[in-house]
């Protein structure tokens, strides 16, 4: 059955998955993404590949969207924020730190891997940032304790779906059950995408209003 959200508990905390690419924790009112990488474009332009410069625009816009739907208290950014150091312009980087002015929140990082080397201001940096049964971090992290669930980004996983030889991809949410790992869809939208593997609970992103659990019968590659 298609929603329009999907919630769930973990302890005591609730997390409700959005087809926006997000994920909300309303007792806290913190909103969650990851893996924007903003001056993508700018960075393949300067290796010779044309891009049209427009989807950096698009993700402030979206950004801009759910936050105002769903007036979170806080947004995290789980890593990769940018793209590359060297993609980043004197205009790039004033609207990422007008973000918490714009948006009327706070903004919190989570450092990615492709966030080295990046000067930011106004928003608070970590490098994994821990609450009483959540670890935020980019990458998987490994864990003290199994009541202990890890929401990370970096892995951009996709799911695959085939039917009568036609073939489908989605942004998805993804579950490793054994490792307590919860993996975020990439938000931005030059972003690729990875197979999940087989053993993860997964949770697809058919539009941008509707989201779906993947049934285990489901063909999937």
């Amino acid at each position: 059955m298609k929603k329009s959200s999907l919630k769930f508990y973990w302890e005591d905390t609730l997390l409700e998955m959005l087809p926006s690419r997000a994920l909300f924790l309303p007792e806290t009112k913190e909103l969650l993404i990851c893996d924007i990488h903003l001056g993508k474009a700018e960075y393949f332009q300067q290796n010779g590949i044309p891009l049209t410069n427009n989807s950096d625009k698009k993700n402030f816009a979206r950004i801009k969207k759910i936050v105002k739907r769903y007036s979170p208290e806080k947004l995290i950014i789980l890593g990769d924020l940018f793209h590359s150091k060297y993609s980043i312009d004197k205009i790039l980087q004033k609207k990422v730190e007008a973000l918490p002015e714009l948006l009327k929140t706070n903004v919190e990082l989570v450092l990615g891997n492709h966030d080295a080397g990046c000067d930011i201001k106004n928003i608070k940096i970590f490098n994994v940032r821990k609450t009483k049964n959540i670890t935020f971090s980019h990458e998987p992290v490994n864990l003290e304790n199994n009541k202990t669930l890890n929401i990370c980004g970096h892995y951009h996983p996709k799911i695959y779906l085939k039917n009568n030889g036609d073939k489908l991809s989605f942004r998805c949410f993804a579950m490793d059950k054994n490792k307590n790992t919860l993996f975020l869809p990439a938000f931005g939208d030059l972003t690729g995408g990875y197979p999940c593997k087989k053993s993860f609970k997964k949770w697809a992103i058919v539009s941008e209003e509707e989201i779906i659990e993947i049934k285990s019968y489901e063909k999937s590659y």
